[in-house]
Protein backbone atom coordinates (compact mmCIF):
# COMPACT_ATOMS: atom_id res chain seq x y z
CA UNK A 1 0.00 0.00 0.00
CA UNK A 2 1.34 3.49 -1.02
CA UNK A 3 2.60 5.67 1.90
CA UNK A 4 0.06 8.75 2.32
CA UNK A 5 2.25 12.08 0.88
CA UNK A 6 3.38 14.52 3.96
CA UNK A 7 0.93 16.59 5.41
CA UNK A 8 1.36 20.49 3.96
CA UNK A 9 3.64 22.86 5.90
CA UNK A 10 1.77 25.74 8.00
CA UNK A 11 -0.06 28.69 5.56
CA UNK A 12 3.74 31.44 5.66
CA UNK A 13 5.70 28.42 6.22
CA UNK A 14 5.87 27.35 2.55
CA UNK A 15 5.39 28.72 -0.87
CA UNK A 16 2.57 27.19 -2.69
CA UNK A 17 2.92 24.28 -5.17
CA UNK A 18 1.50 23.81 -8.36
CA UNK A 19 -0.56 20.57 -9.03
CA UNK A 20 2.06 19.27 -11.47
CA UNK A 21 4.53 19.86 -9.21
CA UNK A 22 2.67 17.55 -6.78
CA UNK A 23 5.01 15.06 -4.76
CA UNK A 24 4.92 11.25 -5.81
CA UNK A 25 3.32 8.99 -3.00
CA UNK A 26 5.97 6.39 -2.98
CA UNK A 27 8.86 6.89 -0.52
CA UNK A 28 11.00 4.68 -3.27
CA UNK A 29 11.00 7.65 -4.96
CA UNK A 30 11.64 10.40 -3.05
CA UNK A 31 15.73 11.35 -3.85
CA UNK A 32 15.93 13.00 -0.56
CA UNK A 33 14.71 9.96 1.97
CA UNK A 34 12.47 10.08 4.90
CA UNK A 35 13.36 12.45 7.81
CA UNK A 36 14.74 10.58 10.77
CA UNK A 37 15.32 14.21 13.29
CA UNK A 38 15.83 17.88 13.34
CA UNK A 39 19.45 18.74 14.45
CA UNK A 40 20.15 21.96 16.12
CA UNK A 41 16.78 23.33 15.49
CA UNK A 42 18.46 24.34 12.20
CA UNK A 43 19.59 20.89 10.35
CA UNK A 44 17.22 18.10 8.97
CA UNK A 45 18.58 14.69 9.16
CA UNK A 46 16.72 12.51 6.57
CA UNK A 47 17.77 8.96 5.09
CA UNK A 48 17.64 8.68 1.43
CA UNK A 49 16.17 5.12 0.01
CA UNK A 50 19.68 3.88 -0.93
CA UNK A 51 20.61 4.11 2.46
CA UNK A 52 22.56 7.29 1.81
CA UNK A 53 22.00 10.33 5.02
CA UNK A 54 21.38 14.02 3.93
CA UNK A 55 21.69 16.67 5.81
CA UNK A 56 19.69 19.57 5.21
CA UNK A 57 19.71 23.17 5.91
CA UNK A 58 16.43 24.09 6.88
CA UNK A 59 16.99 27.86 6.35
CA UNK A 60 18.96 27.85 3.07
CA UNK A 61 16.69 24.94 1.72
CA UNK A 62 13.06 27.28 2.20
CA UNK A 63 14.98 30.66 1.41
CA UNK A 64 15.40 28.43 -2.03
CA UNK A 65 11.53 27.39 -1.96
CA UNK A 66 10.43 30.90 -1.58
CA UNK A 67 12.78 32.96 -4.26
CA UNK A 68 11.03 30.67 -6.86
CA UNK A 69 8.05 30.74 -5.89
CA UNK A 70 7.92 34.91 -5.59
CA UNK A 71 10.10 34.60 -8.56
CA UNK A 72 7.10 32.42 -10.76
CA UNK A 73 4.81 34.72 -9.32
CA UNK A 74 6.53 37.80 -10.87
CA UNK A 75 7.07 36.18 -14.38
CA UNK A 76 3.14 35.50 -14.30
CA UNK A 77 2.21 39.06 -14.01
CA UNK A 78 3.07 40.23 -10.30
CA UNK A 79 3.62 39.01 -6.62
CA UNK A 80 0.88 38.96 -4.81
CA UNK A 81 0.16 41.23 -2.35
CA UNK A 82 -0.99 41.07 1.42
CA UNK A 83 -2.40 44.51 2.32
CA UNK A 84 -1.60 45.54 6.46
CA UNK A 85 -4.46 46.19 8.57
CA UNK A 86 -2.24 49.24 9.72
CA UNK A 87 -0.02 50.69 7.75
CA UNK A 88 3.48 50.52 9.09
CA UNK A 89 6.15 53.83 9.04
CA UNK A 90 9.75 52.66 8.61
CA UNK A 91 11.80 55.42 8.94
CA UNK A 92 15.41 55.64 6.85
CA UNK A 93 18.26 57.89 5.90
CA UNK A 94 16.77 60.43 3.63
CA UNK A 95 18.98 58.45 0.23
CA UNK A 96 17.23 54.92 0.93
CA UNK A 97 14.06 56.44 1.55
CA UNK A 98 14.64 58.56 -1.91
CA UNK A 99 16.18 54.78 -3.53
CA UNK A 100 12.99 52.88 -2.52
CA UNK A 101 10.42 55.07 -4.24
CA UNK A 102 12.45 55.68 -6.89
CA UNK A 103 11.47 51.87 -7.80
CA UNK A 104 8.39 52.16 -6.06
CA UNK A 105 6.75 50.80 -9.32
CA UNK A 106 9.06 48.33 -9.51
CA UNK A 107 8.76 46.79 -5.97
CA UNK A 108 4.83 47.16 -6.76
CA UNK A 109 5.48 43.94 -9.09
CA UNK A 110 7.28 42.70 -6.05
CA UNK A 111 3.86 42.83 -4.02
CA UNK A 112 5.56 45.55 -2.04
CA UNK A 113 3.52 48.82 -2.05
CA UNK A 114 5.43 51.99 -0.46
CA UNK A 115 4.64 55.66 -0.17
CA UNK A 116 6.66 58.31 0.91
CA UNK A 117 6.09 59.40 4.78
CA UNK A 118 8.05 62.41 4.96
CA UNK A 119 11.76 63.10 3.92
CA UNK A 120 12.96 60.37 6.53
CA UNK A 121 10.19 57.71 6.16
CA UNK A 122 8.18 55.50 3.96
CA UNK A 123 4.49 54.04 4.69
CA UNK A 124 4.27 50.61 3.89
CA UNK A 125 0.57 49.54 2.47
CA UNK A 126 1.01 46.02 1.55
CA UNK A 127 3.44 42.98 1.71
CA UNK A 128 3.77 39.92 -0.33
CA UNK A 129 1.51 37.32 0.87
CA UNK A 130 4.24 35.10 0.92
CA UNK A 131 6.42 36.14 3.36
CA UNK A 132 3.67 36.18 6.22
CA UNK A 133 4.22 38.22 9.05
CA UNK A 134 7.07 39.74 8.26
CA UNK A 135 8.49 42.58 9.95
CA UNK A 136 8.85 45.46 6.99
CA UNK A 137 11.73 47.64 9.02
CA UNK A 138 14.65 44.97 8.10
CA UNK A 139 12.80 44.05 4.78
CA UNK A 140 13.34 47.55 3.65
CA UNK A 141 16.73 48.26 4.79
CA UNK A 142 17.83 45.06 2.88
CA UNK A 143 16.10 45.96 0.19
CA UNK A 144 17.75 49.68 0.46
CA UNK A 145 21.02 48.23 0.50
CA UNK A 146 20.38 45.59 -2.41
CA UNK A 147 19.60 48.42 -4.85
CA UNK A 148 22.57 50.34 -3.65
CA UNK A 149 25.16 47.81 -4.69
CA UNK A 150 23.20 46.47 -7.48
CA UNK A 151 25.36 47.92 -11.01
CA UNK A 152 23.02 50.68 -12.07
CA UNK A 153 23.37 49.71 -15.96
CA UNK A 154 21.85 46.64 -15.18
CA UNK A 155 18.51 45.51 -16.84
CA UNK A 156 15.17 46.24 -14.40
CA UNK A 157 14.76 42.03 -14.31
CA UNK A 158 18.43 41.70 -12.63
CA UNK A 159 18.13 43.83 -10.31
CA UNK A 160 14.50 42.70 -9.28
CA UNK A 161 15.66 39.15 -9.34
CA UNK A 162 18.11 40.31 -6.82
CA UNK A 163 15.56 42.09 -4.68
CA UNK A 164 13.83 39.01 -4.90
CA UNK A 165 16.42 36.99 -3.10
CA UNK A 166 16.62 39.54 -0.41
CA UNK A 167 12.79 39.29 0.07
CA UNK A 168 13.46 35.00 0.22
CA UNK A 169 15.94 35.48 2.94
CA UNK A 170 12.89 36.67 4.89
CA UNK A 171 10.40 35.07 3.99
CA UNK A 172 12.04 31.74 5.03
CA UNK A 173 12.10 29.68 8.23
CA UNK A 174 15.18 30.51 10.66
CA UNK A 175 17.58 28.14 12.12
CA UNK A 176 16.54 27.71 15.44
CA UNK A 177 12.91 26.96 14.77
CA UNK A 178 11.94 23.59 15.59
CA UNK A 179 10.30 21.70 13.06
CA UNK A 180 7.66 18.37 13.80
CA UNK A 181 7.94 15.61 11.15
CA UNK A 182 5.14 16.57 9.20
CA UNK A 183 7.20 19.62 8.21
CA UNK A 184 10.26 18.11 7.76
CA UNK A 185 9.10 16.02 5.40
CA UNK A 186 7.13 18.37 3.15
CA UNK A 187 10.19 20.40 2.97
CA UNK A 188 11.85 17.56 1.81
CA UNK A 189 9.34 16.87 -0.80
CA UNK A 190 9.34 20.38 -2.19
CA UNK A 191 12.70 20.61 -2.35
CA UNK A 192 12.27 17.74 -4.91
CA UNK A 193 9.79 19.45 -6.30
CA UNK A 194 11.85 22.97 -7.48
CA UNK A 195 14.53 24.11 -9.56
CA UNK A 196 17.79 25.14 -8.32
CA UNK A 197 16.81 23.25 -4.56
CA UNK A 198 20.25 22.59 -4.28
CA UNK A 199 21.61 25.96 -3.62
CA UNK A 200 20.05 29.07 -1.88
CA UNK A 201 19.58 32.23 -3.28
CA UNK A 202 23.23 33.14 -2.09
CA UNK A 203 24.94 29.95 -3.37
CA UNK A 204 25.07 27.98 -0.36
CA UNK A 205 24.45 24.13 -0.18
CA UNK A 206 20.79 23.67 1.23
CA UNK A 207 22.19 19.98 1.81
CA UNK A 208 24.64 17.32 2.21
CA UNK A 209 25.02 13.83 1.38
CA UNK A 210 26.92 10.94 2.77
CA UNK A 211 26.64 7.96 0.86
CA UNK A 212 26.46 4.11 2.09
CA UNK A 213 30.22 3.64 0.81
CA UNK A 214 31.69 6.87 1.96
CA UNK A 215 30.16 6.16 5.80
CA UNK A 216 31.64 2.48 5.24
CA UNK A 217 35.15 4.37 4.78
CA UNK A 218 35.01 6.58 7.75
CA UNK A 219 34.12 3.45 10.02
CA UNK A 220 36.84 1.49 8.40
CA UNK A 221 34.75 -0.87 6.56
CA UNK A 222 36.31 -1.02 3.12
Amino acid sequence: VAAPPPAALPLGFAPPRAPEAAPSAEPGDWPLGRPLAQLLDTYILAEAPDGALILVDQHAAHERLTHEALRAQLVEGGVRAQPLLLPAVVELPQADCARLLGFAEALARLGLELEGFGPGAVLVRALPALLGPADPAPLLRDLAEELAESDEALALERRLDAAVARLACHGSVRAGRRLNGAEMAALLRQMEATPRAATCSHGRPTFLRLGVAELEKLFGRR
